[in-house]
């Protein structure tokens, strides 16, 4: 026992003003994954493994009339060919959407039941029909190719709108019109009344293109089975290990005990990288037939058939506006692709969350969604960073542009005039959700400052000299994060010295070991140096909710918080017994348990290694260890405003972001480097999908964007430095008083380069034009909005 002003005391403060919450350190895993020495999924390997392979549909529509796998079986080194009708004796069960949406007339959406492979026809090109295992990944590949599948083929529609017609190709019996759920939102004679007493209504058409996702690491896995447990372990890159071992346990139709996933480093994911895939289930079967380990690796080619995809809507949105231009409602309806298959979470980004966002920082009284998610030969499509946060707000400051233009209103005074203002928070929004706090006008003050937003017009002379157009947009955004879950934060204090922290949520990209130890070294003082991150081992992580909808750091962070109180709880009965006093005279600051109004006192891991070297009387806890979960952690509300300027050349329509910032609140910031890495890869995926990405079918059903020679994605060069700035109002919701990031940056950009190209266009009097504003595009608008003034 040491007094409060030894050494180590003073040096343990400063360790925990260095990496406590607000400090920019640097990540944990940094030095690991840019030497190369990161584990990812494909570099585990098993002795006695095998490799599978996937016999794909190359019809977008069809009926199978036969497999013959006769000759793909007596192939060198071919252990086994399993076909649907194979994998249906086993009892699986179908991959479902788990959200529980319901159709305007209250009925539950129709599900498509997907099973790992199809039995009775093919619904898109790269549709999974059979699987084939074989020694090497060669020989399961040649095998596959000679698996002879009779099709015969049908009409197919990749178009949502199309699809929902009458006539169109059907792709499933029990979904009429294949419209898989009409979702409807919002008080509709309300907002009928509303626009019908409108001075001004504002109308657009707006696509949200469909974007492949494209993680620098593909799909892959590996499946074994023991026989002495009836067990199954998977291998596989998700973005929670809890939650998908209860997916794989359901689709198995065994127990959830018998599942084990482990998850090691992931190459990004952005929503796709989750277990409602076939060829997992087609892995574990054939693991369990063959009794041997069976792996399999997508390829990149493949990946653009296979993966999940993002976006896809077609919207008419409207825009109610007094004479004033206060809103008075808005309103979106239209249609939203599924793809061939519903699963995940896949309505819910083209419906729900389209709406519960659509209000953003904006005090709209009124707002209804009702938008058809249909079903379609492509693709199925899933979540995809903002899963349905960017779209609402891009669709939202669209509206605001085009009306302040066909109203004469200065666009940052329409958008003023229409914010939340700090006096009304909390605020109950339109979309159902209510705001606990922002301060909207005091972003976008601070980015117009930061930006330089005064001294454009200099910049845009600049420009014009070089023969450049130039435009500028103000963009304005608020994301309602991941819905109320619970999540584990489980202390424990090692033999070894060091705490591990296990949570639910993991790191896919996004650096949790760091900010997750930061929290718990200001909650607790334990060294940050001494704490280690496990969330990648089902069998560890009894309990969690998986990282997405910007949750990790408020939903793990609430759990860091709520565990090391009931840790402080412990301590203290265990203090009064070292240090020979009540319980009740004992107090906590700075990682040391002191007796309160003396120099006795007790650090938490000297007092965390002398209780596991004691045998404690009884009443008194014989460890610090804690295994918490949190209750239901509410939904925050990050939001910022990003300024983008674009230059375009005329004569080619190329678009350049040439200045970008952004202005964000998220609350507490744990540790700014990290939110900065994170607003910048949300901003690059943005420009991406504004200027250049974008999914393609032909008439039949084919994909005509199937590699990175046909889809195209930003580079270093397309992307400008950022400005970032930070105007903070924390959550009043959690204890840290955080707000998620992850997602934001998407939502920032979309919102703001769209709108920078039209300003830039607008001396050509185009008011119109739908993302990727690809240089064709561009320079197409140019040359028609020339030959109409001629």
């Amino acid at each position: 026992m040491q007094d409060h002003t030894s050494p180590s005391t003073l040096e343990n403060a400063i360790a925990m003003q260095k990496y406590g919450v607000g400090q920019p350190v640097r990540r944990k895993e940094d030095d690991t994954l840019v030497r190369g020495n990161g584990k990812y999924t494909d570099d585990f390997s098993l002795p006695n493994q095998a490799h599978g392979w996937l016999v794909r549909s190359s019809h977008a529509h069809g009926i199978i009339k036969g497999i013959d796998t006769s000759t793909a079986r007596t192939m060198p080194g071919v252990l086994g060919v399993w076909t649907g009708a194979d994998l249906a004796t086993a009892g699986y069960k179908p991959f479902i959407c788990g959200l529980p949406l319901k159709n305007r007339d209250g009925s539950p959406l129709l599900q498509t039941n997907r099973m790992p492979l199809a039995t009775d026809k093919v619904r898109y090109v790269g549709d999974a029909i059979a699987f084939v295992v074989a020694e090497t990944v060669a020989q399961a590949r040649d095998a596959a190719e000679a698996v002879q599948v009779d099709i015969e083929a049908l009409p197919a529609v990749t178009d949502a709108e199309k699809a929902a017609k009458p006539g169109a190709p059907q792709l499933y019996d029990h979904i009429p019109n294949n419209v898989a759920l009409d979702y409807h939102y919002g008080d509709t004679a309300k907002i009928d009344a509303a626009f019908a007493s409108a001075a001004h209504v504002t109308k657009l058409d707006i696509v949200n293109t469909r974007v492949a996702v494209v993680p620098m690491e593909p799909r892959v896995a590996l499946g074994q089975y023991d026989k002495a447990s009836e067990r199954y372990t998977l291998q596989v890159p998700t973005q929670g290990v809890s939650g998908n071992k209860a997916i794989m346990a359901r689709i198995l139709n065994v127990p959830a005990e018998k599942v084990r996933i482990l998850t090691a480093n992931v190459g990004g994911s952005f929503g796709m990288k989750n277990l409602n895939y076939p060829e997992y289930a087609c892995i574990l079967h054939a693991a369990k037939a063959l009794d041997r380990p069976v792996k399999w690796t997508d390829e990149r080619s493949t990946s653009f058939l296979s993966d999940s995809q993002g976006r896809a809507q077609k919207i008419h949105a409207e825009l109610a506006l007094d004479a004033e231009g206060k809103f008075l409602a808005v309103r979106l309806s239209g249609y939203g692709n599924l793809g061939a298959f519903i699963t995940g979470v896949a309505p819910g980004p083209l419906s729900l969350n389209t709406g519960k966002n659509l209000a953003s920082v904006y005090r709209t009284p009124l707002l209804g969604v009702d938008i058809k998610t249909v079903v379609t030969n492509t693709t199925h499509m899933g979540a995809y960073r903002g899963a349905g946060r960017p779209e609402a707000n891009y669709f939202m400051e669209r509206l605001i542009d085009r009306a302040a233009d066909e109203m004469g209103i200065d666009r940052l005074a329409l958008r003023k005039r229409n914010y939340i203002k700090p006096a009304q928070l909390p605020f109950a929004a339109a979309s159902g959700v209510t705001y606990d706090s922002g301060d909207f006008a005091g972003v976008l003050a601070k980015a117009l400052e930061v930006s330089d937003h005064a001294n454009f017009a200099r910049r845009k002379r600049e420009s014009r000299k070089n023969g450049k157009l130039r435009g500028i947009a103000v963009g304005s955004y608020l994301e309602v994060t991941a819905p109320p879950s619970g999540e584990l934060g489980k202390i424990t204090f090692d033999p070894d010295g060091s705490v591990t922290l296990t949570t639910g949520t993991l790191d896919y990209g996004q650096g949790h070991a760091t900010p997750f130890a930061q929290v718990l070294t200001d909650q607790l003082g334990v060294p940050f140096d001494k704490i280690r991150l496990q969330q990648n081992d089902s069998d560890l992580v009894r309990f969690g909710n998986g990282t997405g909808g910007s949750r990790s750091i408020t939903a793990t962070g609430q759990a860091i918080v709520e565990a090391s109180a009931l840790v402080v709880e412990k301590g203290k009965k265990v203090a009064s017994h070292f240090l020979e006093a009540s319980e009740a005279d004992i107090e906590f600051s700075g990682g040391r348990f002191t007796i309160a109004g003396t120099d006795r006192s007790i650090g938490i891991m000297e007092l965390a290694e002398r209780v596991r070297e004691t045998k404690m009387p009884e009443g008194v806890p014989n460890s610090l260890d804690v295994d918490h979960a949190t209750k239901d952690t509410p939904s925050t509300f990050p939001n910022g405003c990003h300024v983008a300027e674009v230059e375009i050349d005329p004569d080619t329509g190329v678009v350049k972001v040439v200045r970008y910032t952004g202005v964000n609140d998220f609350g507490t910031v744990v540790n700014p480097m990290i939110v900065a890495g994170q607003l910048h890869g949300g901003v690059a995926q943005g420009i991406g999908q504004a200027l250049m990405e974008e999914v393609n079918y032909d008439t039949s059903g084919q994909p005509i964007t199937g590699s990175f020679m046909d889809y195209a994605l930003p580079r270093a060069e397309d992307v400008p430095m950022m400005e970032v700035g930070d105007h903070p109002s924390p959550a009043k919701s959690n204890p840290l008083g955080t707000k998620g990031c992850g997602e934001a940056g998407c939502a920032g950009s979309l919102v703001c380069v769209v709108n920078a190209v039209l300003d830039a266009l607008s001396e050509y009097g185009i008011k119109y034009i739908n993302m990727p504003l690809t240089p064709e595009k561009v320079w197409r608008a140019i040359q028609d909005a020339k030959a109409k003034a001629a």
